[in-house]
């Protein structure tokens, strides 16, 4: 099997990223490291991966559609999406019904949508679209449905890794000063 030298993927799979119009993310375990920092008045906190938004804001350049989708309802994935520009849809139990009217607002078929999750309440979202994605340290029992498996895990640059596959399959690099080539 021929891998891409860049992101060590099957060449196959480099075809299927280019393919892909809209890249969701699951947020807690993906963008952090499924920690929750509980403070005494109630408030939570997560910890994230500065390159993790380095790599979201490139992709973006690229004009790549993406969003993060929770269960959750939490300050701090607003706060994160803002800051990294993408847009979230968050208390969402069903995920996979909510990411069934993302796709019909967008009009954009499934197949043409990538995931990107690491527990079971984001298995019914990967078996829905064309490409499944599970961070390293992802439930045992998601990866089975996942396609691709980062190497890194879920708030370590889990999310970084994912957008340099996207950035490698749309033909672009990161040059030694950030800027996309």
């Amino acid at each position: 099997m021929t891998r891409d030298p860049q992101t060590a993927l099957p060449l196959h799979m480099l075809a299927r990223l280019r393919d892909i119009a809209l890249l969701v993310f699951d947020f807690d375990g993906v963008w952090t490291t499924n920690q929750v920092l509980v403070m005494q008045d109630g408030t939570e906190g997560v910890l994230a991966n500065r390159s993790d938004g380095l790599g979201i804001g490139m992709l973006r350049e690229t004009g790549l559609d993406m969003l993060v989708l929770s269960a959750e309802v939490n300050p701090v994935v607003t706060a994160r999406c803002n800051k990294v520009k993408i847009p979230c849809v968050q208390g969402e139990k069903d995920k996979a019904a909510a990411l069934r009217r993302i796709l019909a607002d967008k009009r954009l078929d499934a197949s043409r949508v990538a995931y990107v999750g690491n527990d079971v309440n984001d298995v019914p979202c990967m078996n829905i679209v064309g490409l499944a994605i599970a961070v390293a340290d992802s439930w045992p029992s998601v990866l089975p449905h996942a396609a691709l498996v980062t190497q890194r895990i879920g708030g370590h640059g889990a999310v970084r890794e994912v957008c340099e596959w996207f950035l490698a399959a749309r033909g672009s690099t990161i040059a030694a000063d950030g800027r996309l080539t």
